[in-house]
């Protein structure tokens, strides 16, 4: 890829249309040659590293392609202020990898809507961190591999399985149960509430479409607090309820 299209893998159009994205950074690159192990398909790595990085980058990556880039260079090619000298142009997952069905005891967290990358960013890290879960998003939501996103992940987002643009009415098709979060539902900490295939959460300001939840027949659990305010950060909710059916 000639390095003027590598720059436009900051825009969404572009990572579609070329089928990559960025990852930049040390930890992060790092946490991408532990799963290039576990998935092949990441192999297909170009590296972009400063001069400072030859020494360490060849060893690790002996297979991949590495292009040296000058300062000048690497802070165009950079989306921070302080870049570090080490971005991965990394092929997107693809779309039947995306949709495959899911494994048997893998359960399903659906965001409808989610707007915000570092709450993206954060779910991502606690589904991985417990693993055996799959993320659906909704059309309209945050993309997962910009950025912002692939930051806030720390890596995570190389260990989660990740369908998109996928419609709240094409659930019914593959779940029979659902869950959500509602002030007027049934404690979490209840048996049942690991009981579902698939669990709601909504956008951080209008939640899930009451019709939709109408439709799916999902039932509603909540998470109690003091009282003192009258709800969560996205992220905080959906870390509380992976914890509660991982434990």
């Amino acid at each position: 890829m000639k390095f003027d299209d590598v720059k436009k893998l900051h825009q969404k159009k572009y990572r579609a249309q070329f089928g990559y994205y960025l990852v930049e950074g040390e930890h992060l690159v790092l946490e991408l040659q532990k799963a290039i192990k576990q998935d092949a398909e990441l192999s297909n790595i170009t590296l972009y590293i400063t001069e400072e990085y030859q020494d360490w980058a060849k060893p690790l990556f002996s297979q991949s392609s590495l292009v040296v880039l000058n300062k000048k260079q690497m802070a165009q090619l950079s989306d921070t202020k302080s870049p570090q000298g080490i971005i991965a142009c990394v092929p997107l997952p693809k779309a039947a990898k995306l949709q495959q069905t899911n494994l048997r005891g893998e359960r399903c967290i659906y965001l409808h809507e989610v707007q915000d990358p570092g709450n993206l960013g954060t779910i991502l890290r606690t589904l991985a961190w417990f693993g055996d879960f799959r993320l659906l998003l909704s059309p309209n939501s945050v993309d997962p591999f910009n950025s912002k996103v692939v930051r806030a992940s720390m890596g995570a987002i190389f260990h989660v399985p990740i369908e998109l643009e996928v419609e709240l009415d094409e659930l019914q098709t593959r779940f029979k149960r659902f869950a959500y979060l509602d002030m007027q539902g049934k404690h979490i900490k209840s048996p049942e509430f690991s009981d579902y295939q698939c669990y709601l959460f909504g956008n951080e300001a209008r939640g899930v479409p009451r019709e939709a939840l109408s439709a799916c027949a999902a039932d509603a659990f909540t998470i109690t607090g003091s009282g003192k305010i009258d709800s969560l950060n996205l992220a905080s909710a959906v870390n509380i309820c992976v914890y509660q059916l991982s434990v």
